[in-house]
């Protein structure tokens, strides 16, 4: 699964107030005039944490391709294991591109997750943290780490 970190984060500002007797003179920065983002994959099967991968920012159905080809971090994962495993994404548009549906058929047979699969029961299940824990638990850990300084740079982040 593939998520987007940059030196803004995500967050909700709107209803944000400080309450004070006198001006504490404070100041939330919500814009800056340097940015950058990376977007990140990472998987879980079993015990194994598997990558991280940084991917283009602008990521489409060649660069995915080209991930799943020839970066794709399996050799960590015992055999045994990566035959029998299921590869999972979501529903975003580099994912449904048809050279990606074909790789997914060749490599993973009946065993990936995902829009377009050939399975009607094999759909992405976008509400279920016990088959998504990479969305449920992986990326909100990660952002609650790199967030819990400011970042400043690049290599902050």
């Amino acid at each position: 699964m593939v998520a987007n970190f940059s030196r803004n984060a995500i967050v909700n500002f709107h209803n944000n107030h400080l309450w004070c007797d006198e001006n504490p003179h404070a100041i939330l920065e919500s814009h800056f005039q340097v940015q950058f983002a990376f977007n990140v994959w990472m998987g879980i099967t079993g015990d194994f944490l598997i990558g991280p991968v940084f991917l283009p920012l602008r990521l489409n159905g060649a660069s995915y391709l080209h991930f799943l080809e020839d970066e794709l971090p399996l050799e960590d994962i015992p055999l045994m294991l990566r035959n029998r495993m299921w590869f999972m994404h979501d529903g975003a548009p580099p994912h449904f591109s048809l050279a990606v549906r074909q790789f997914l058929n060749r490599k993973f047979a009946n065993r990936w997750i995902g829009r377009g699969t050939q399975r009607p029961n094999h759909l992405w299940p976008a509400r279920s943290p016990d088959l998504n824990p990479v969305d449920f638990f992986l990326w909100g850990q990660l952002k609650s780490l790199v967030y819990a300084t400011p970042i400043q740079n690049e290599e902050d982040l």
